[in-house]
């Protein structure tokens, strides 16, 4: 049973990194949007091909604002925070629990 608790809580860790670091492609990705990037710019193709799945159906269930202010970043950012407040923890106690 040792392993399996191991297993919780390393798989625990990687989800909170990978929940991590996936807000901060989404944070870079809402301010190159600011400067009109170059849409042939490999790194602003990389970051819209990875974070484009997430924000569509956000961004077609929200109101556009007037000013076309995009919204959906930061409503993906709080589900995703959300996220990690409730997996995390739960995968956590299961690796205790477990070990």
């Amino acid at each position: 049973m040792f392993a399996l608790g191991y297993l919780f809580t390393a798989l625990g860790n990687l989800v909170d990194v990978l929940i991590q670091l996936y807000i901060i492609v989404i944070i870079v990705r809402a301010l190159i949007s600011w400067v009109n990037p170059d849409p042939y710019n490999p790194i602003v193709r990389f970051l819209y091909r990875v974070t484009e799945p997430a924000l569509r159906p956000i961004r077609h269930r929200l109101p556009t604002m007037a000013m076309g202010l995009d919204l959906s970043p930061i409503v993906l950012i709080l589900i995703l925070t959300l996220l990690q407040w409730y997996l995390v923890p739960m995968l956590y106690r299961m690796g205790s629990e477990l070990s």
